[in-house]
């Protein structure tokens, strides 16, 4: 597993919390604001992001670490489908949608990489 004691110090995890923060602002306003179902949708999937990082390290398992950062990154990949149907409804910017949309490929190929590093690691 990664020297991080804390998953806290996870930029990961960093990145994908203060995606959460973005996503809930935005989902306060306007016309989106009004979609419930598809607000509480796309916030529990970006949350699903930050929880499940945070679960898998804390089982202090490389494998089940893994296990969790697969969920986090299926959970990234929701979020960033749900992107493109708040920008196709209006409730997004295209520059905001871009922001977000970035942020969410970013925490995905850090996903991904760490995923990848814990494969390499022998079992605990």
């Amino acid at each position: 597993m990664a020297t991080d004691e804390h998953f806290e110090e996870l930029e990961v995890w960093q990145l994908a919390r203060a995606l959460v923060g973005k996503i809930y602002r935005l989902a306060k306003q306007g016309e989106f604001a009004k979609d419930f179902g598809f607000r509480n949708q796309i916030c529990r999937a970006a949350v699903s992001i930050v929880s499940n990082i945070a679960e898998g390290f804390e089982r202090r398992s490389g494998n089940q670490f893994q296990q969790f950062l697969d969920i986090a990154n299926g959970s990234a990949g929701e979020v960033r489908a749900q992107l493109y149907i708040a920008l196709d409804l209006g409730y997004l910017s295209r520059d905001q949608f871009h922001d977000l949309l970035d942020d969410t490929i970013s925490i995905g190929k850090m996903l991904t990489s760490l995923i990848r590093h814990l494969r390499t690691q022998p079992s605990r």
